[in-house]
């Protein structure tokens, strides 16, 4: 009894092992059925491109605020993320010894004064004498240069008094412009060094316009020729989701710079509107119209080939068109805006015709009996076929002639030579 349960054990687990060996196989079959489409329609579309980079949020104007001279902080009242208006007090260095040497200095220039009119009353007076003759011409030349030297002590005192107190005016620091604290590294009582020293002084506070904000983007240099300085873009910031500025391209560097290995130009853009959730360090996104047009005959990349003429030694670009009987045409196209999509087709087609999205058996066949011919050799591959990753039409076709403008084996370059995608 004990034999026949296990027989009719090892039947039931066979029988369900085949029912699903078959129904994988059902599904493999249906699934080897799909394959991807191999002609596609001309239609009338919008067809927008545009440039993309990222870069890090900055302010306009960032000052560090250090003091031109070493003292003590006395006062300090702003903290980080306080406001301070243009004019207004930022801190204040005790001012106790340069008011001493103030006292001192004006003290010293009244006694100069004093001497000054003193040796200028004995040169008058010696002045007469010397006309009456009761005194020598050596004695009143003595008069005369006591007169200058106390003249000269005066100008030496008034100087140094204007040197303190321009020191006691530099004790002061206020804002240069409407700004907020960002940092405050130090604290009252602290001895500061001033800007002046070898380490270039000790930073106090760190202040900005938060009012006017830049991004400072990497843009790569296939793309730099589409940007100018006064062009708008779209900003989104990653922290912000959903929020939509619009900045204004303000500067683009006149060398190139290479970040990540990847060769670029620094540009900074200049946000308007700035909302009050943008702050600077943030990372933002940002989208660089290039090119667009409205309601225009398209195809999809992949239908525009390119090759290159062997007479004229320029490159012409065509699709292959399905006639209705199934034939198929061989056309010759003029290519406009693109994006990684769509390529505009301004002269060769018309709404409703069908294209072909791979080259036909037959164009194939054709090239590779070229190939077969005499002095083919060496060329590596049908004439004016090339293979590896697609190049969209517009952007300088490749050397080797014909293949899908956005090609079979990748995403392309869009058409007209839009750029691609900016680190």
């Amino acid at each position: 009894m004990k034999y026949i349960w296990t027989l009719l054990l090892i039947a039931g687990l066979g029988a369900g092992g085949y029912y699903i060996w078959r129904q994988q196989g059902n599904v493999g079959s249906a699934a080897g059925q799909i394959r991807r489409p191999t002609t596609a329609m001309v239609i009338q579309t919008n067809i927008s491109f545009a440039v993309n980079a990222a870069g890090e949020i900055t302010p306009a104007e960032q000052v560090s605020v250090r003091p031109e001279i070493n003292g003590r902080i006395e006062l300090l009242p702003v903290d980080i993320g306080d406001f301070v208006k243009k004019g207004e007090l930022l801190f204040k260095l005790d001012d106790s010894e340069l008011q001493r040497q103030r006292a001192s200095a004006a003290t010293a220039v009244e006694r100069a004064r004093v001497e000054l009119e003193k040796a200028e009353r004995d040169l008058r007076r010696a002045g007469e004498l010397l006309k009456e003759r009761l005194i020598s011409q050596e004695l009143y030349d003595d008069t005369r240069t006591a007169y200058e030297l106390a003249k000269n002590s005066l100008e030496r005192a008034e100087s140094e008094l204007a040197v303190v107190e321009e020191r006691l005016t530099k004790t002061e620091v206020r804002a240069p412009f409407d700004c907020t604290v960002l940092t405050r590294p130090v604290s009252v009582g602290q001895a500061v060094s001033g800007s002046g020293g070898v380490s270039g002084g000790t930073e106090v506070l760190t202040i900005a316009d938060l009012s006017s904000l830049v991004i400072n983007a990497h843009v790569n240099q296939a793309d730099v020729p589409r940007l100018h300085v006064g062009q708008k873009v779209e900003v989104t910031v990653e922290a912000v989701p959903g929020l939509v500025v619009t900045g204004i391209v303000e500067r683009v560097a006149p060398q190139a710079t290479i970040r990540n290995n990847i060769k670029g130009f620094a540009t900074r853009i200049l946000l308007r509107n700035v909302d009050p959730r943008i702050r600077p360090g943030m990372t933002a996104n940002i989208r660089i119209p290039v090119a667009s047009a409205s309601n225009v005959t398209a195809v999809p990349l992949p239908a525009v080939f390119t090759e290159r003429n062997s007479e004229t030694g320029r490159y012409e670009r065509f699709v292959f068109v399905r006639r209705p009987d199934g034939s198929v045409e061989k056309r010759e196209v003029k290519v406009g805006v693109s994006d990684f999509f769509y390529a505009e087709i301004q002269e060769g087609l018309s709404p409703g015709e069908v294209v072909m999205l791979e080259m036909p058996a037959e164009e194939l066949e054709r090239r590779m009996r070229l190939l077969a011919g005499p002095g083919a050799q060496g060329q590596g591959g049908p004439p004016g076929v090339r293979g590896g990753g697609g190049r969209p039409p517009g952007g300088g076709p490749p050397a080797g002639g014909a293949r899908p403008a956005g090609g079979g084996g990748g995403a392309g370059r869009p058409a007209g030579g839009a750029a691609r995608q900016s680190s």
